[in-house]
């Protein structure tokens, strides 16, 4: 071992358990702390984000980069230690352009703006969350403004989940995308719309039992796997074998149920990067988009199959007798699978989903640019919700105050979860090049192959390589929108959905 890199592990694993443990206080404060307790929460967030942040942007963590460079030129590219000093190299370069102090505020006014958005969304007042998203906007554009050599102000905000990928590139593949899909919703929009059986009384304890049942058949393992209520689905933890899942119940529906399997992609990704990762910078998904691909493939390519409900209806007829229990298994498969416009993202179906997200991506860009006034950014939600997907938004709740992102500072993310919807089919059309009986079994109840294939082709990597190289690696080619487009069609255009 070069003893100068185990003294940069040494500092990096210091860095990873700061920025491990934050993430775990973000969990407390969703699911267990009192509410009371959110501006203590922020201070001890910013605290730790802070002493993060001067750790591995301190002159030392460069001093130890420099002297390894003639070092990591001896090494096989795809080696960990190759891997963690280009990695670690480009993450020092981007991160010490940015004060502490700005980081620390960042933190500080995310805890701050999810309260906020907690009690605007309650009380369904936009104006309520005003002074809190003002600040977070005014922030990101403090963080954009240290940085020089961008093509346009929101790469910088997008290359902090989607390494390397600009603005433009994602532009083009959403107009591909929706291209293909309005002609395609209107022809499959409410076609045999009968799905009011999945709306009614649905027990939460009932739909816990339920959803644990599935996401252990997956692979959801109790000794390092968490799954909690919170009033916004996410994912996180603190380590390999600590993986804490989170979804939202709703006793009116069964949504939750979709949710949870979504959640379990994210963790099925952090519990299988490889150990040797583990309290490195590279021992994480390697971006918000590949996380996504994993996560909408649980949930769509596999949780809204034929193959998988062969398999597990029965067993959810008898959690909710009342409600199903005379639902043939091809009415139900239509009726999880119904195209249909809906106000809200989380809930929305999976070809719909993508304007909910290219609503997202361009508002985004244009609060970034100034070209809409955030004072007036619920009434330009609204009009862009009639004109995308022709419905009437209500009220604040169910219009721009219905996801948490924007309340915790997170501008720039939303492009990820279609660029993920994308990926997702590609990736998915390998595993059944490798495993060509995949699909069937699913109706016996096997997923590890799926699980194993994931693991060993993307998972175990963590961030060794960068997103679009890691696809290349485990599909052939980059991005592409051809095999999505193509999936939505198959499935729901003309004569598609027969059981």
């Amino acid at each position: 071992m070069n003893p100068t890199l185990d003294r940069l592990r040494t500092r990096l694993a210091q860095v990873v358990d700061l920025r491990r443990v934050n993430s775990l206080l973000f969990w407390d404060q969703q699911t267990m702390m009192p509410a009371a307790g959110a501006a203590a929460r922020g201070e001890h967030r910013a605290t730790l984000d802070r002493l993060a942040h001067e750790l591995f942007v301190a002159d030392e963590t460069g001093r130890m980069l420099d002297e390894l460079e003639s070092y990591a030129e001896t090494l096989d590219y795809d080696s960990d230690d190759a891997s963690l000093i280009r990695v670690v190299r480009a993450d020092y370069e981007k991160a010490r352009r940015v004060p502490a102090e700005l980081r620390a505020e960042m933190t500080r006014a995310a805890s701050e703006g999810l309260r906020a958005w907690m009690g605007a969304k309650a009380e369904s007042d936009f104006a309520a969350f005003l002074p809190a998203l003002e600040r977070n906007v005014e922030l990101r554009r403090r963080y954009i403004d240290c940085f020089d050599g961008y093509d346009e102000p929101y790469d910088v905000l997008l290359d902090d989940y989607e390494r390397g990928m600009k603005t433009a590139e994602v532009r083009a593949i959403f107009e591909e995308v929706k291209h293909a899909l309005v002609p395609l919703i209107r022809e499959a929009a409410d076609r045999d719309a009968d799905d009011d059986f999945l709306r009614g009384s649905f027990p939460v304890e009932r739909q816990e039992a339920i959803g644990r049942e599935v996401i252990e058949a997956f692979g959801f393992r109790p000794d390092s796997w968490r799954l909690d209520h919170t009033p916004h689905p996410f994912a996180g933890g603190a380590a390999i074998d600590d993986i804490r899942i989170t979804t939202h119940y709703r006793e009116r529906d069964l949504d939750s149920f979709f949710a949870t399997m979504h959640e379990y992609g994210h963790g099925l990704y952090e519990h299988q990067v490889a150990r040797e990762l583990e309290r490195t910078p590279l021992g994480s998904g390697v971006s918000l988009g590949v996380h996504e691909s994993q996560s909408r493939m649980w949930e769509n390519l596999v949780g809204r199959s034929l193959p998988f409900w062969r398999f597990f209806y029965g067993r959810l007829q008898a959690a909710f007798p009342e409600q199903l229990g005379d639902v043939e298994l091809e009415r139900f498969y239509r009726a999880v699978n119904r195209v249909h416009p809906s106000l809200i993202r989380i809930h929305a179906d999976e070809v719909t989903y993508n304007l909910h997200i290219i609503l997202r991506f361009e508002l985004e860009q244009d609060i970034v640019n100034g070209r809409v006034e955030l004072r007036d950014l619920a009434q330009v939600w609204g009009e862009r919700m009639d004109e995308y997907l022709g419905l009437e938004v209500p009220d604040d709740a169910r219009g721009v105050l219905q996801d948490m992102h924007w309340a915790g500072g997170q501008i720039g993310y939303f492009s990820t979860y279609s660029l993920g919807n994308v990926m997702s089919v590609q990736i998915w059309e390998r595993v059944l090049e490798d495993v060509p009986d995949l699909v069937e079994g699913f109706e016996r109840g096997e997923f590890a192959p799926l699980r194993e294939w994931l693991g060993e082709n993307l998972h175990r990597h963590g961030r060794k390589y960068r997103p679009q190289e890691l696809l290349e690696r485990a599909v052939g080619r980059t991005i592409d929108p051809a095999p999505y487009l193509r999936y939505l069609r198959e499935k729901h255009g003309t004569g598609a959905l027969t059981a």
